[in-house]
This record gives C-alpha cells, structure tokens and sequence, in this order.
C-alpha cells in the first residue's frame, strides 16, 4: 500500500469518535506500530486533528472531513467510466482496485456532487469475460510491474502452437480482447498476445533489466518510423 492510501485509511479508521490504538491500526493495514506512530506525526503535523499518545490510542474530533476534491460533473462521469471498465473488463485485483477507487472518490468529494457517482449514467457490461482470463491479466500486470520474464504456450491466429519467453512491457484493449506486448526472445524482437491465447503462463521471477532496442519506447519509436503494427496482435 502507497503511503498516501496508508494516511488516508487512517484517517477514515479514526472517524466516528472512538478510540483506536496503534496495535489496531497496524493489524489492520497490515504495518508495524512504528509506521503508524510516525504516520500519526505526519497527520498531526498536517493539521488533521488526531488526538492521543503511543500506549494509550488516538481519536480524531467529530465534524473534520478531508478537503473535498473539486472534480466538475464531467470529471467525475469520465473517472466513474474509467473505473467501471476496469471493473467490468480488467483482472481481478485491477476489478477490486477499480472499485476501492470509486469508494475513495465519493468518499471526498462535496456532498452537492456526491451523487454524480452513483448517478452516471456509463456502463460497461462484463459478459464472456471468464475468470481465468482476469486471473492472467492480474499475473501479467504484475510481471511488468517486477520486470520479470515470462513463459508461455501461445496459438497464434493460424492456430500455429509455440512455446514463448518474453519480456512484458505493457497491456493494451482494444474492446473485449487484450494483447501483451513484448519482447519476445524467440523471434528477437517485439511481439503482441492476445491474451485469450496465451495457455500456462509462468513467472518464475526471473528479472529483466532494461536493455536499449527492447524497452516500450523503442518499441513505439519503431512503430512511428515503420508506420505499422506489430505482429501476431
């Protein structure tokens, strides 16, 4: 958990008036108590108005609310949408993440447009989209997150069968269908997968180094010189 999401669970835990100690708030985030003693320090120094000392517990006084984020109505609906195509359409923990985010929006924003959340009118239908395909989403999100090569079986759109390792660089959607897009040290040189394709995906974390000619940004360069897409998207 980012800090800044840490600070802001804090402050939401200590709502209500009750008194929490730093045992429980570091259970709770899964931190030790002396994160939250200095996390406490930051608050107060901040002027979030949490009272109370290590060993006894902290309370905040009724009626602070952090300050609201002054979204307009458009604002809102496009981060509404946003988040409700990741939900619909994204892995499982990228659906729970999207969702946690819809909650932390309405949760600071003025009470006069709170309701935009819950009223906009966007939907993004998640049908066909099975559960195996979420769960892979999630193991590639988290591999390009780590650098870490990945193995694979891969059928391209021939129905050609191979075995891959590669680099995962990015994840891209084009509507139902998603596509890794790596280096692939098989052909040597970039590659896109459509996701649904890929069977028995494997991150045994191995890690990858970023190496000139095989990042993301060669890989666009490439593309605006070529004036063409890659192969086997």
């Amino acid at each position: 958990m980012r800090r800044a999401d840490r600070l802001f669970q804090i402050v939401q835990l200590l709502r209500g008036g009750r008194l929490v100690t730093a045992r429980m708030l570091a259970d709770k985030l899964e931190v030790s108590e002396r994160t939250i003693y200095r996390d406490i320090v930051d608050l107060q120094g901040s002027g979030v108005p949490v009272e109370g000392e290590a060993g006894v517990g902290y309370i905040m006084r009724d009626g602070y609310d952090l300050p609201p984020l002054m979204f307009t109505r458009d604002e809102i609906a496009s981060l509404v949408a946003g988040a409700r195509m990741v939900r619909a359409w994204g892995g499982l923990s990228m659906a729970r993440a999207a969702q946690e985010a819809l909650v932390k929006i309405g949760a600071v924003l003025p009470d006069a447009k709170r309701p935009t959340v819950e009223t906009t009118a966007i939907f993004a239908p998640s049908f066909e989209f099975a559960e195996s395909q979420r769960e892979t989403l999630d193991l590639l999100d988290r591999a390009i997150d780590r650098s870490e090569k990945l193995s694979m079986d891969y059928t391209d759109a021939k129905g050609d069968a191979s075995q891959r390792t590669v680099r995962p660089l990015g994840l891209y959607f084009w509507g139902k269908v998603w596509t890794l897009l790596a280096w692939c040290e098989l052909r040597d040189d970039f590659r896109g997968f459509r996701v649904d394709r890929i069977v028995a995906p494997i991150v045994d974390g191995t890690r990858f180094k970023p190496e000139r000619g095989k990042q993301l940004v060669d890989f666009y360069r490439k593309m605006e010189a070529e004036g063409c897409h890659t192969r086997e998207w």
